[in-house]
């Protein structure tokens, strides 16, 4: 017994948790490729973006300053989550000791958390530059975005530790605990708690709407304002070149948001194996996309592009 739990104040800590996965599919090892892939051209595109944004001073401004906090909340995010996965899956370990399973889930957390915060403070970033063209550098300064961007980081900091605390309390009754998931899951852990696990399930309930209820409520509000302000717009020109610089901003919103809200409204309805695929998916693909979007659909980093290849050509 002694060997198989870590008594401490009455709670009781397996040894490891047994990760499913996806289970009964023939040739998984293939999508576990495929998913190595998505991790090396999310580093790689990631990178390049945030490398661009420090060498060119023309994007030193306010909405780059959440792009590349974006882009290095992406790559933390693929790093937390898919070496984890092939090492689980791929090369067979799916028994993941107490701490590092912890540490897996919290970081997972983490990383989702601020990505979500982020596309939030971009949708107020093109909300200000649209409906207060006059004021924007008045309100969206260097400083009041590093501000916004550092309350962002501690909102998801105490989120993420408040989850932390919780479960840290929880005590389990096997040896070894099967969670599942694709990776150490939230959910399926404090359900598989045999002491009193009220606190995680409101923790369950309550975060999700914190997540990704309130900053899709506010870039739906955001959207709503700026269609309004470009209704106004009797150029069509102006009203076109608006429309433009949202575009991208609203299509990395719709890869984020409508395939996992989708998969917590049909949880109770889809199997196991779908809502495991699903979750993998939109947690491994929006980090690998985003700076594929930016970089073809913003006209401002593309120039940015051009000028820092014209840049180095002329040098050699």
């Amino acid at each position: 017994m002694n060997l198989d739990f870590t008594e401490n104040r009455n709670i009781s800590i397996p040894s490891y948790f047994y990760i499913t996965g996806l289970s009964g599919i023939p040739h998984m090892r293939y999508y576990y490729i495929f998913l190595f892939f998505v991790y090396f051209i999310s580093l790689l595109g990631n990178s390049c973006l945030m490398f661009v944004i420090i060498m060119d001073r023309n994007l030193h401004t306010p909405k780059y300053i959440s792009v590349f906090n974006l882009s290095l909340t992406d790559i933390c995010e693929s790093t937390a989550v898919i070496p984890q996965l092939l090492d689980t899956f791929l090369f067979g370990n799916q028994l993941i000791p107490y701490g590092l399973c912890l540490s897996n889930m919290f970081s997972n957390m983490l990383f989702f958390t601020e990505q979500s915060l982020t596309l939030t403070v971009l949708s107020f970033d093109r909300l200000v530059a649209i409906s207060l063209p006059l004021r924007y550098h008045m309100i969206v300064t260097h400083g009041s975005m590093l501000v916004i961007i550092g309350a962002s980081w501690t909102i998801a900091m105490l989120l993420t530790m408040i989850g932390a605390i919780f479960m840290s309390r929880l005590s389990f009754c096997k040896f070894i605990v099967t969670v599942n998931s694709f990776y150490c899951d939230h959910g399926p852990i404090y359900r598989s708690a045999c002491n009193n696990n009220f606190p995680s399930s409101v923790i369950a309930s309550l975060f999700p709407a914190i997540i990704l209820g309130f900053p899709v409520f506010f870039i739906i509000f955001s959207y709503t304002c700026i269609a309004v302000t470009l209704f106004k717009i009797t150029t069509p020109q102006d009203r076109h070149r608006a429309t433009k610089t949202c575009t991208a901003h609203l299509i990395l919103v719709a890869i984020f948001y409508v395939p996992i809200t989708f998969t917590y409204a049909l949880s109770s309805f889809i199997n196991a194996n779908t809502r495991i695929f699903n979750l993998s998916l939109t947690t491994v693909l929006p980090p690998m996309l985003n700076p594929i979007i930016y970089t073809f659909m913003t006209e401002e980093f593309m120039v940015s592009v051009k000028r820092l290849l014209k840049r180095q050509i002329t040098f050699k």
